[in-house]
């Protein structure tokens, strides 16, 4: 069945009778009834119990009036099917990180059938969606992200592990990539299947690499992907810092190009053409005084010349202290705008 909602319209480049809006994280820690339900649970735990996923999923919806609710998951997900031992400290950790030949061909490839948990979490989250008439995106990491954690072993800030890898031995750090096409596309189009209405997909470190080492040694691998993944419902590719990869985004072929808050959002509207965008205030803006906040929300919005294909988001996720109010007074004015 076509969804006919203002998200998925502007995911398609059509007219809309107002500009939707969604926040990436924006089931988390910022809201007070999400802390509550944390007490109870460790995160993997609420990844894991559809019930507890579903409760945050819908909370920002029926709190704050979103356009489209986005699973409550983790992208790190699929790593211990694959054979990574993963923990949330609250950070993640891999206490064996991928970081040789044998470690990379110990990995499997069929761990998405293991996930069952995610699928129905959007089965049980989208039968609550109908009376709330909000579609639902699910969501993966891209190969590059989820590299950088396996390779690295959790977060890094020099991500010397990886570019070593990718740099000295590019036979290997291919095989590795190859293997988390391969797990996303099986991941993403297991979520197709249970419901989710649209997806997106997460290269949150895409940022940390040149545009020719992004062009050489990612974007092969992006394009793989995106060939593998059922296209019958909207795709979103966000990848973090991203100003000078806009070309290399868009000739992915996503429906829709994430942009982060460092973009000149005109001028990047200029570039992508007919295709929808999707962005881009810096989240940390949502801690300014309500003024100045829904005039640079306004500023966003004006830039898109009334152009088909907008969805307002942060440029990346929302961060725990956001004040609600903040939160609820952007969704406010960006559905009053109309320009």
């Amino acid at each position: 069945m076509t969804v006919s909602y203002d998200f998925i319209k502007a995911c398609r480049g059509e007219e809309t009778t107002r500009t939707p809006v969604w926040f990436m994280r924006q089931a988390g820690r910022y809201l007070p009834e999400y802390r509550a339900v944390r007490k109870n649970y460790t995160f993997l735990e609420m990844c894991q119990k559809p019930e507890v996923a579903c409760e945050v999923t819908l909370q920002p919806i029926d709190l704050l009036g979103f356009d489209a609710a986005i699973l409550f998951s983790d992208i790190l997900v699929p790593f211990s099917p694959m054979g990574l031992d993963i923990d949330f400290n609250p950070a993640p950790v891999i206490s064996n990180p991928v970081r040789t030949r044998a470690a990379v061909e110990a990995l499997r490839t069929d761990a998405a059938q293991e996930t069952t948990y995610v699928y129905d979490a959007i089965k049980l989250i989208k039968s609550e969606l109908v009376s709330r008439k909000v579609p639902l995106i699910g969501f993966s990491g891209a190969p590059f992200t989820l590299a950088s954690y396996a390779v690295e072993g959790g977060g890094s800030k020099s991500y010397t592990q990886l570019k070593r890898m990718m740099y000295a031995d590019t036979p290997l750090f291919n095989e590795l990539m190859h293997k988390f096409v391969i797990v996303t596309a099986d991941y993403l189009n297991r979520q197709i299947a249970a419901g989710a209405d649209a997806i997106q997909i997460f290269d949150s470190w895409g940022g940390i690499l040149s545009k020719q080492d992004y062009e050489t040694f990612v974007l092969p691998h992006m394009k793989a992907l995106m060939m593998q993944i059922n296209r019958t419902v909207p795709v979103i590719f966000f990848i973090g810092n991203n100003a000078h990869l806009l070309e290399a985004q868009l000739s992915t072929g996503a429906d829709v190009m994430g942009l982060d808050w460092r973009v000149d959002f005109a001028a990047a509207r200029t570039l992508m053409g007919n295709r929808a965008v999707q962005g881009n205030l810096d989240p940390t803006f949502l801690y300014a005084s309500p003024a100045l906040l829904k005039e640079r929300i306004l500023e966003i919005l004006r830039a898109n010349a009334g152009r088909p294909g907008h969805i307002f988001n942060l440029g990346h996720g929302i961060t725990p202290e956001t004040p609600v109010d903040n939160v609820r007074l952007a969704v406010e004015t960006v559905h009053e705008f109309r320009g």
